[in-house]
């Protein structure tokens, strides 16, 4: 009771024990969840993400009860202070908001591959005030972690779209444009360039239309489907695009993009740069 009694009219150092020994469970737990694994997975990072958060939330409610009295009688004498506060930490505030506008939205969870402006990446973890997320080089089509940790504020959330690209983990519509200066006729090269690139999609391409579907009936609309499409576009200045999409494991569309690019170069060599026979 003596100690008790001691801690209470001593606050400021009962805070910094409770800090102490909050910080030191949460070290714990999370250490327990981590185990000795070198690579977490999405199930670990939910749980830790979970953690933080419930520790946060409940060190500022004992805080609160703490420090109740105090509290009180510094809102009702600063009034002025208050509402000053509450202007300048607007930014606070929105991110806040942008946590429950997350959470109420379920635009995305740990895991998932998202688009935030013009930063993609993993979600590795989220707050009430931030989500981190590991980059992902899907702006250049590249589909592999840049290395670099991006820390979103949440208010992001109400000035940009968040766009969801989960389903790219797994498949993707990879997309190929081959420019070519010279105005000839492409389309012969087309029926022997489909057949090879259905030889290279041959082993997976039962999972890919399985796949395709699967993600149809999720989001409810018609897409391309699971076979190679090409078709040719123009230019501003009168060349010639040929664009060609895919639908494959998005661990082998930098293999696939070489094959493709490399076959179609090497027809077009063959049929239009041939050397002539003396």
């Amino acid at each position: 009771m003596l100690a008790i009694d001691f801690l209470l009219e001593h606050k400021l150092l009962f805070t910094a024990l409770i800090i102490v020994l909050i910080s030191l469970i949460k070290q714990f737990i999370i250490s327990t969840i981590r185990g000795d694994v070198a690579f977490l997975s999405d199930v670990q990072r939910k749980w830790m993400s979970r953690t933080k958060n419930s520790i946060f939330i409940l060190t500022i409610m004992i805080l609160f009860m703490l420090w109740q009295t105090e509290v009180s009688k510094f809102a009702l004498s600063v009034t002025a202070i208050a509402i000053a506060f509450v202007i300048a930490s607007k930014e606070i505030i929105l991110c806040f908001t942008g946590s429950i506008q997350r959470a109420s939205s379920r635009s995305f969870v740990i895991g998932d591959w998202i688009e935030v402006g013009n930063i993609y990446g993993q979600v590795i973890e989220h707050n009430l005030m931030a989500t981190v997320i590991q980059e992902i080089d899907l702006e250049n089509g590249q589909y592999h972690f840049t290395g670099k940790t991006a820390t979103l504020p949440n208010s992001m959330f109400f000035t940009y779209a968040v766009k969801n690209h989960n389903f790219m983990k797994r498949y993707v519509y990879h997309h190929i444009t081959i420019t070519v200066a010279q105005f000839v006729n492409l389309y012969p090269l087309f029926p022997e360039l489909t057949t090879k690139i259905d030889g290279y999609c041959e082993d997976f391409i039962e999972v890919a239309r399985r796949y395709n579907g699967v993600i149809e009936k999720h989001a409810g609309v018609d897409l391309p489907g699971s076979e190679p499409h090409i078709h040719v576009t123009s230019g501003p200045t009168g060349e010639q695009n040929v664009n060609i999409m895919i639908f494959c494991p998005t661990e082998r569309a930098i293999e696939l993009d070489y094959q493709i690019r490399q076959d179609f170069m090497e027809a077009f060599q063959q049929r239009f740069h041939a050397q002539p026979k003396s």
